[in-house]
């Protein structure tokens, strides 16, 4: 089994930034993959960014390209999201999960496992 716990959200202005973190426990070690994903009220969760278990590979949504990054720190078991030129529509539910398998990284259903999800919410 594998916990994952979401930390770091909060309320800032658009154009500010933030990082929130996915703290990792349990076996780890048989993840390939750990990505983001989002939830607004009324819409789908949506894709955010996800990193393979070296790191050497990330990938991003289109709606965040060149405005977050992912990147993880093993010595902590932590995969963070810093996100640059915060917009209104980022405003949603933030969960990390983990998935055994990186070909479909960008479908929730590929992952196994749930964080509970951090809240980010960006003022105009």
């Amino acid at each position: 089994q594998v916990q994952l716990v979401e930390s770091g959200g909060g309320l800032v202005q658009a154009g500010g930034s933030l990082r929130v973190s996915c703290a990792a426990s349990g076996r780890t070690f048989s993840s390939v993959v750990t990505g983001w994903f989002r939830q607004a009220p009324g819409k789908d969760r949506e894709f955010v960014a996800a990193i393979s278990r070296s790191g050497s590979s990330t990938y991003y949504g289109d709606s965040v390209k060149g405005r977050f990054t992912i990147y993880r720190d093993d010595a902590k078991n932590t995969v963070y999201l810093q996100m640059n030129t915060l917009k209104p529509e980022d405003t949603a539910l933030y969960y990390c999960a983990m998935s055994y398998y990186i070909e479909y990284y960008y479908r929730s259903s590929n992952y196994n496992y749930w964080g509970q999800g951090t809240q980010v919410t960006v003022s105009s």
